[in-house]
């Protein structure tokens, strides 16, 4: 049976050690990319952890080893004293994206993991209608995905992970594929049984981009920096639940994690991204449209920013939740078109130019950040220029892509920079072949 918790002081009890992990990817070269540099956690009973950084610092992949899914190159991970080597009884996951067998019913679809562990039939319907019981989603146990809404179909994400009662729950960004009003609701029913004692977990460990997220839910957030990823600042939430967003105490603690994220530049310089090699191309991206971020140095260059805007202000100005602008901004930044220090983000020169010029010289100066700021795009470019008949299939550069990145990473990270290779016209891409040229673009 789905087994009730009681509500859960923490203590000094561990339910999970990441002791000196550290995480590597060879590439042909020879020089290795390191993804992770001896990071270590203490996950304790009664504890929500968040994990929180740029894009690309690596925490979907210190998820992964956590999980079980990847081994760590170096160092180790203990899940009640036991050495994690592979998918481990105990520890549950929540996926970003829903996951779902879309030929199975809600209750099948909670109902597999029990059955592959050899559950009974019997029980494992029992406690599969438990859990669907238990995260909300009673009297839809007949329906099937497609029925669902985004909302709905995470809900039994979570029925399905919470159904095997593990001690455990791991969840890398199980909010973001939702809208901000779904999302918001999802969180507050999550933290509401958790509060109540209500869920089987023991702790939790969330991997989020969100810092108000963090900030509502976590116990204590781990800010991890990039290129290697190390823990660079622990921060603990003493606020009790339910917190208040408004509060005074909750804005403040979520500017102190503002500025400690944005507290320097992410390294983008030529010689810097040259130097990362197949780690700089490899880096995850977001998917952001060229216009969206042309529309930052459009919003910053106007009245009443006149070319600087705290990240807050910015957030109200272009009705966007928080952690998408922080993403935008990266990305503004990473181009070369702003600066982003201690929250606030300031055009450069560059950026003041993308702003002001007609559309053909915008394109030319995208074009020339976009070429100089981001290895893939480059390194497209330089493929095609090389190969006869200046083409190259899509699957070449997705296979470079999975050595270093997950299957979906490499997915959405090409597909960003092929939006704006082509709104920048450094090359073409024809969809229903899936191939690159350089053929101008029609």
């Amino acid at each position: 049976m789905l087994e009730r918790a009681q509500t859960i002081d923490v203590t000094t009890e561990p339910e999970l050690e990441i002791q000196h992990v550290g995480q590597t990817f060879a590439r042909p070269s020879g020089n290795p990319v390191v993804v992770l540099d001896d990071i270590n956690l203490t996950l304790r009973t009664g504890e929500i952890v968040g994990l929180l950084g740029r894009s690309g610092c690596g925490k979907s992949t210190l998820l992964r080893i956590v999980a079980g899914l990847a081994p760590p190159t170096s160092g180790e991970v203990r899940h009640r004293g036991a050495v994690v080597h592979g998918p481990a009884e105990g520890i549950a996951m929540v996926f970003q994206t829903f996951a779902l067998f879309p030929w199975l019913t809600v209750l099948e679809n909670v109902q597999a993991g029990l059955d592959a562990i050899g559950i009974a039939e019997a029980e494992a319907r029992q406690r599969a209608l438990q859990a669907i019981d238990l995260i909300g989603l009673d009297g839809f146990e007949s329906a099937y995905p497609r029925e669902l809404s985004g909302g709905m179909r995470q809900r039994v994400g979570f029925a399905r992970a919470m159904v095997v009662n593990p001690a455990v729950l791991l969840m890398d960004e199980p909010f973001s594929a939702l809208d901000v009003l779904t999302g918001e609701t999802l969180r507050g029913d999550f933290i509401e049984l958790w509060v109540a004692g209500r869920l089987p977990t023991k702790a939790v460990l969330l991997v989020t981009h969100n810092i108000e997220e963090a900030v509502f839910m976590c116990d204590r957030i781990l800010i991890l920096s990039s290129n290697p990823g190390r823990v660079a600042a622990e921060v603990t939430i003493p606020l009790p639940r339910p917190r208040q967003r408004l509060s005074s105490t909750f804005r403040d603690i979520v500017d102190d994690i503002y500025s400690r994220m944005t507290a320097g530049p992410v390294p983008s310089t030529t010689c810097e991204k040259h130097a990362a090699g197949m780690a700089g191309i490899a880096t995850r991206l977001p998917p952001m449209s060229a216009m969206r971020i042309i529309g930052v140095a459009d919003t910053l260059a106007a009245p009443p920013f006149n070319g600087e805007a705290d990240l807050h202000d910015l957030a109200m100005r272009l009705h966007l939740e928080g952690a998408r602008l922080f993403r935008l901004a990266e990305l503004t930044q990473m181009l070369g078109f702003a600066e982003l220090h201690n929250r606030t983000l300031h055009l450069t020169t560059a950026g003041r130019a993308l702003a002001e010029e007609d559309a053909v010289a915008r394109k030319r100066l995208f074009s020339d950040h976009l070429l100089r700021s981001v290895p893939l795009a480059a390194h497209i470019c330089r493929v095609l220029d090389e190969r006869p008949g200046h083409t190259a299939p899509r699957r070449r550069f997705v296979a470079e892509l999975e050595d270093h990145l997950s299957p979906e990473d490499a997915e959405t990270t090409l597909n960003a920079v092929i939006e704006w290779g082509r709104y920048a016209e450094c090359f073409a891409y024809d969809h229903m072949h899936r191939r690159f040229s350089l053929e101008n673009p029609t």
